[in-house]
């Protein structure tokens, strides 16, 4: 990466690079708010096949849920209230204090489906066939470039305010920042498959692992399976040809049966990595999704936590270019503070879930399944398991001396004026605050002004991701101001 003068004539107010589902709610977002946006993606159109990610988790649909999204989505899968690992492992998801006690078992393609006609809806500009070949920022500009390779053979540029990299494990952005990418390889070799079955799995999610194999299966709800299968033994390179028997075979010896699967529409290999960049942000120029962090597909957080990066760091993207905030550089650099502890989380997590699937002697497999029941039979730490996996327990730090409640997901309130998510779509904070209370005269930003329905006295200011930013036992005009003005 340079920083030189910018000569580009073309325009914009924020460049999304990669058009998967983080790049595309996070486009949405901030076309929502008035944001001009460009998205660009190297693919020339999107697929609906190659999909890895096939879960949404609770958070994620009640992040959907305050863009007006999760009920649609909700119509193209199946929902599991429970999740059963290695035979003795069940969580059950049906104790999450959310409206979404569960998690939705729906194909990648179809969140991209939703997130994409939204952002068109709200004029987000695509640029599909169209590749990253250099990044410039210009400090004295306040402005970032963008050098481009379209799939004519153009050449153009493209000059920005900011520019976000949602474009995956390879991502071009992090490349042209130099950063590197430190981690390693924990599964070589994962086979891929969408099948369909002769035998219907008795649980909607099976996943189960047994000497040197193991494997996942999981409904798209109309009639194809997605089968992830692994295997020690057989430790092959992404580019070595795979055919379905071997996805056959592995599958009996993780599970004991390949429920007869036969006519797969797609087969392939991959590699899981644990990675992440150490900085999210570098000057006007921010990493999410894959992008910034990559882990192993246990537990299905992938997709998930990048679009909770995006939640996390459209408004505040949104906040600065619409100068509704006394300190830009301060909220910015608030995205990284927030989401890299949580990506690190998520690495942990999902890390030791495949640790588990793949315990090699007989000792292994024993402690594994001594653990996994223990953990079954513990409600607490079984509860503890289910919130960081569905990401309702995900919560940020807080300023010394802040109200116990900053930075805690704020959950689907019933207030006076309505649901709390459902006040949010406006992409607004909302001040919740007791009966009677009259709103602030004046605000730096736009405010949903709500009221609780009972005689609590607390007031929260509950920020457009669906934190709390800032709270209140007592009147606190002055805190209040401060807090909406930061």
């Amino acid at each position: 990466m340079t920083t030189t003068p910018s000569t580009a004539p073309d325009t914009t107010g924020v460049i999304v690079v990669g058009a998967g589902p983080t790049g595309l709610l996070l486009a949405g977002d901030l076309a929502a708010q008035g944001i001009s946006v460009t998205l660009l993606e190297r693919r020339p159109r999107r697929t609906d096949n190659l999909t890895r990610a096939f879960g949404v988790h609770a958070r994620t649909l009640e992040l959907l849920d305050s863009r007006g999204l999760a009920d649609e989505l909700i119509g193209t899968g199946t929902t599991r209230a429970s999740l059963r690992f290695f035979g003795a492992l069940s969580l059950d998801l049906g104790r999450l204090r959310t409206r979404f006690p569960y998690v939705l078992i729906t194909p990648q393609y179809e969140v991209e489906h939703v997130l994409e006609r939204r952002a068109r809806e709200a004029g987000v500009h695509f640029r599909y066939g169209t590749e990253l070949t250099g990044l410039r920022q210009h400090p004295s500009q306040d402005s970032v470039t963008a050098e481009l390779r379209e799939a004519d053979g153009g050449r153009p540029s493209l000059t920005a305010r900011y520019l976000v990299g949602t474009d995956g494990m390879r991502s071009a952005v992090r490349r042209e920042l130099g950063l590197p990418f430190p981690g390693k390889s924990v599964i070589r070799s994962m086979a891929l498959a969408d099948v369909r079955l002769t035998e219907e799995p008795p649980d909607l999610l099976t996943v189960n692992g047994a000497g040197d194999a193991f494997a996942l299966v999981a409904p798209f709800g109309d009639g194809w399976y997605r089968v992830m299968a692994w295997s020690r033994t057989h430790q092959a390179a992404d580019s070595e040809p795979i055919d379905l028997e071997e996805v056959r075979a592995i599958t009996r010896r993780a599970i004991g049966t390949d429920y007869g699967m036969h006519d797969a529409r797609w087969v392939s290999r991959f590699h899981s990595d644990e990675r992440q960049v150490p900085s999210y942000r570098t000057g006007r120029v921010f990493l999410a999704g894959d992008a910034a962090h990559v882990h192993s597909p246990a537990g299905g957080q992938g997709m998930n936590t990048g679009l909770q990066d995006a939640a996390n760091l459209s408004w505040k993207l949104a906040a600065v270019l619409r100068g509704r905030t006394t300190d830009p550089e301060a909220l910015l650099d608030s995205y990284h503070a927030e989401r890299h502890p949580v990506g690190t989380t998520v690495l942990r997590s999902s890390g030791a879930l495949v640790r588990l699937a793949m315990a090699r002697t007989p000792l292994q497999r024993a402690v594994r399944t001594v653990a996994a029941r223990a953990l079954s039979r513990c409600r607490p730490a079984a509860d503890k398991a289910i919130g960081m996996i569905s990401g309702i327990t995900i919560a940020y730090r807080a300023p010394l001396g802040a109200h116990p409640l900053t930075g805690k997901r704020a959950p689907d309130l019933s207030l006076r004026e309505g649901r709390l998510y459902e006040l949010l779509r406006e992409g607004s904070f909302v001040l919740v605050a007791p009966a009677g209370t009259d709103a602030p005269a004046a605000s730096p930003t736009p405010l949903v002004h709500a009221h609780w329905r009972d005689g609590r006295t607390t007031t929260l200011l509950v920020r457009p991701d669906g934190y709390i930013g800032w709270a209140s036992d007592r009147p606190d005009p002055a805190g209040l101001r401060a807090a909406i003005t930061r």
